[in-house]
């Protein structure tokens, strides 16, 4: 994806990462740039994920970026309409994004029902529920 500008996920804006990413996603679908099958999942999965954390609405976020101005003045727009997270927060939601994975939807797939009754699978199972329910982002 680096020859169509979009960077990688773990890139920070600020010191929050994904957001960039999400910013560039946006950038590219209106420059109608953006392969078709990221344009599926725009404002769903880790977009989803990212504006929820903010606290404010995808769309929103889209018409600001249509705007213009850096991405650091998009962010800032978005903690004002929207919430500033604490450094701890900010922390969390770093390496949650940090350790998501291809294999974190496996049990979704299908996959992971051959180890349904492994008592370590259930436990991350549980675990991975309540991150993916984003109590620990909103205070749940």
């Amino acid at each position: 994806m680096n020859q169509l500008g979009i960077r990688s996920p773990s890139a920070k804006v600020g010191d929050l990462v994904y957001f960039g990413r999400m910013l560039d996603k946006i950038r590219a679908h209106e420059k109608n740039e953006l392969p078709p099958d990221y344009q599926t999942n725009l404002g769903r999965g880790f977009d989803e994920f990212c504006t929820k954390f903010l606290q404010v609405q995808y769309h929103d976020v889209v018409s600001r970026v249509k705007e213009g101005g850096s991405d650091e003045e998009i962010l800032w727009w978005c903690f004002d309409k929207g919430r500033r997270p604490s450094e701890n927060e900010i922390y969390v939601w770093n390496e949650f994004m940090r350790k998501r994975g291809w294999n974190d939807e496996i049990e979704r797939s299908g996959y992971g029902r051959p180890f349904r009754n492994r008592h370590n699978v259930r436990i991350y199972r549980h675990r991975r529920r309540l991150l993916s329910n984003h109590q620990l982002f909103l205070g749940r």
